[in-house]
């Protein structure tokens, strides 16, 4: 059987490259252009390599569809922090990807140090892109009440307001400085590992793949000093009675940031540093008895329904996430906004003999095995199977680059897409579109003052009647 092999897309993608390089395996298109998921190597022609996204590849190689892979050792040890008895195998530390995991605090009215956390009475609330090791953390510093939050990203920007700590990444052994927050403690030095499925070093012949990599590991990567960045001082979200008025609004980070500028000028909603070339989360809006905050759009629906902001800025498709668990939550849409416009599809490889979901079903009663459905919407993936009778099934949570995962990995995605030409590109089809998705302005039912009800009114109003414009 070949040898399989799960290579990392973003940050560790041009090192791994060069790496790879050097050992003669002639990849050719594995860069930063990269539009194949699926790539060949001249020196091992029957090699099956695929490229995930880095956090994908230890549940790929722990669950044996893949014998190696390369990532980095934080999203090793996130799965193994839960899951101690995963199969994988340490094979080598390449030396390159160097970080840290640090937990911090707000510098302002933040913990100082781990005693004041282990003595706090109050719950000590940690959010964190990495929840298993934010976990692990909690329990051997024996923390007396805590809560960890996960987010799927930009966990700085969540302390003090709505967070105690945040699990937090620095560049080589600097410590954040920046963002308002103050390190406490060093979780987790990282670098770049090759690992294997414990069953396949036992029993598959990889020889010939690791005897490449002997000898050339690259040159260790200087060592990096802490250096004091600028921080600029920025508001925080009010607290006590002065909160009961304030409204609070969570901004997109990433892509839908520009279309979410669009749209707020257009209602004449002014918002300082918003994007932010410095990184600042808090941007300031010019509207009386409003606060700002940048958080990632797949996070809102939840932190909206915890309370953390009144109004949020997010896609229809992740408030359809979030209700598909959480049925009688309280977030609602108030607004359509009509930026970040995509359909929510469910896709098959197109040898599957199915173009549409009625033929899925019959393809899948004549399977022997639960159908696996692939998608970074996981409530979603999972009422649609559910709703759509397609017999057992196992959902398969990703955190982006879903196409890579048909055939070999999964059956079925439920994916986005804007134009389909990706999913054309990946030789995948579509069988059914779920729904069309925009931005929407979200929030919560709840009791609030009549001068702060007035005010998310307000601004419900004003971006509507600037969509209606556009229109």
């Amino acid at each position: 059987m070949p040898v399989r092999i799960a290579l990392p897309k973003g940050r560790l993608l041009a090192q791994t490259a060069s790496l790879l390089e050097k050992a003669g395996w002639r990849l050719g298109d594995y860069d930063s252009s990269l539009r194949n998921y699926r790539l060949k190597s001249a020196l091992f022609p029957d090699l099956q390599i695929k490229v995930f996204q880095e956090k994908d590849i230890p549940v790929q190689v722990a669950i044996g569809n893949y014998d190696l892979g390369i990532c980095g050792l934080d999203w090793i040890e996130e799965l193994s922090a839960k899951y101690a008895a995963a199969s994988i195998i340490r094979i080598k530390d390449l030396d390159y990807g160097h970080g840290t995991l640090w937990m911090a605090g707000a510098q302002a009215d933040g913990p100082d140090c781990l005693e004041t956390l282990r003595k706090q009475d109050d719950p000590v609330r940690i959010a964190s892109e990495y929840p298993n090791i934010a976990e692990a953390f909690a329990l051997q510093q024996r923390l007396r009440r805590f809560s960890v939050y996960p987010v799927w990203g930009a966990s700085e920007a969540y302390p003090p307001e709505s967070a105690t700590l945040s699990l937090v990444t620095g560049n080589g052994d600097a410590a954040p400085v920046s963002n308002g927050l103050t390190p406490i403690t060093r979780v987790l030095n990282y670098s770049a590992f090759l690992i294997a499925n414990r069953r396949s070093w036992e029993q598959a012949d990889l020889s010939a793949v690791l005897h490449t990599l002997e000898g050339i590991l690259p040159e260790p990567e200087p060592a990096t000093n802490p250096v004091a960045v600028p921080h600029k001082a920025t508001a925080t979200f009010p607290t006590g009675k002065a909160a009961a008025e304030v409204v609070r609004i969570a901004l997109p980070d990433g892509h839908q940031q520009k279309p979410a500028v669009a749209v707020l000028q257009a209602a004449g909603i002014e918002i300082n540093d918003y994007p932010s070339a410095t990184g600042n989360r808090r941007p300031t809006v010019r509207l009386d008895g409003v606060v700002a905050k940048v958080i990632r759009p797949q996070d809102m629906p939840m932190q909206v329904a915890n309370g953390n902001f009144d109004l949020a800025l997010t896609g229809r498709d992740w408030l359809a996430d979030h209700l598909a668990q959480f049925p009688a939550s309280g977030v609602r849409l108030l607004a359509d906004l009509g930026f970040a416009r995509v359909r929510i599809v469910a896709v098959v490889h197109q040898n599957v003999p199915a173009d549409s979901i009625y033929a899925l079903r019959q393809y899948c009663s004549g399977k022997n095995a639960p159908l696996r459905v692939a998608s970074e919407y996981v409530n979603l993936a999972d009422r649609y199977a559910r709703e759509n009778h397609l017999g057992m099934y196992r959902i398969i949570p990703t955190w982006g680059a879903t196409e890579a995962f048909l055939p070999e990995d999964a059956d079925l995605l439920i994916e986005n897409t804007e134009t389909g030409s990706t999913i054309v590109r990946h030789n995948l089809k579509i069988i059914d579109t779920l729904f069309e998705s925009t931005g929407c302005l979200i929030g919560a039912g709840g009791k609030a003052s009549r001068l702060k009800q007035s005010r998310m009114d307000g601004i419900a109003e004003m971006l509507s009647k600037a969509v209606r414009a556009v229109k």
